[in-house]
């Protein structure tokens, strides 16, 4: 198993939840069970695919939760971006929260990459 606190992408994903948490308690009141929960819920679930794909065996699975933690970051940044435009942002706290989700994709998809390329597949085929 793996230890998910030792992967670099696991940091600016943990960072994001907390993120989401504080910049969505200043949202209107009506959105608790729209806007908000559905960005907590994308928030949460990055690093929590990033550590139970830690906890898997194959390398296949492992990679499978990261595209899944991935995948929950894009959404994620939509809602960052829907939010920005229905004004619950002002202009500098969207700014820090964007380039934080860029760093985090970025991050996470050279994971992603590093774990599809061709000799790092083959190597774990040829070791089981």
């Amino acid at each position: 198993m793996r230890d998910h606190t030792r992967l670099r992408a696991f940091e600016p994903a943990d960072e994001i939840a907390l993120l989401t948490y504080r910049e969505t308690r200043n949202f209107p009141k009506d959105e608790l069970y729209g806007l908000i929960s559905q960005m907590r819920r994308a928030a949460v679930s990055v690093p929590s695919n990033i550590v139970e794909g830690c906890a898997r065996e194959s390398q296949a699975e492992f990679l499978r939760f990261l595209e899944i933690a991935f995948a929950s970051l894009r959404e994620l940044h939509y809602q960052f971006s829907l939010a920005k435009r229905l004004e619950y942002f002002d202009n500098n706290s969207f700014a820090d929260c964007d380039l934080k989700l860029v760093e985090t994709e970025k991050v996470l998809g050279a994971l992603i990459r590093s774990l599809r390329s061709p000799d790092r597949m083959q190597s774990n085929q040829s070791s089981k």
